[in-house]
């Protein structure tokens, strides 16, 4: 089963940008989906983006537009720009290696506190 390590997390003031990265233990650029969730405190996990393998992506309406989800071999990416402090969460990133498979197992997740 694929293994993540999910790095680039940190502070962040409202309106920066930040790009987490999430490393990934074997070639990923087939898998049938990559995503990037997010939890608050107190809120469950929910998903903020995903790409495909054909390279199709989608965002949760909260993001769109900040955020933009890539990849490369074995690295997923996400670029958030105009960061708000209801951004602030654990991000976390996942994948369905096929359709019909299960999600990996979680990662450690990356901290963002968007805070001055």
């Amino acid at each position: 089963q694929v293994q993540f390590v999910e790095s680039g997390g940190g502070l962040v003031q409202p309106g920066g940008s930040l790009r987490p990265s999430c490393a990934a233990s074997k070639i990923i650029s087939s898998f049938f989906g990559m995503y990037w969730y997010r939890q608050a405190p107190k809120n469950e996990r929910e998903l903020v983006a995903l790409i495909t393998s054909r390279g199709s992506t989608n965002y949760a309406d909260s993001v769109k537009g900040r955020f933009t989800i890539s990849r490369d071999t074995n690295t997923l990416y996400l670029q958030m720009n105009s960061l708000k402090p209801e951004d602030t969460a654990v991000h976390y990133c996942n994948a369905l290696e096929r359709a019909g498979s299960r999600l990996a197992s979680w990662g450690q997740g990356n901290r963002v506190p968007v805070s001055w």
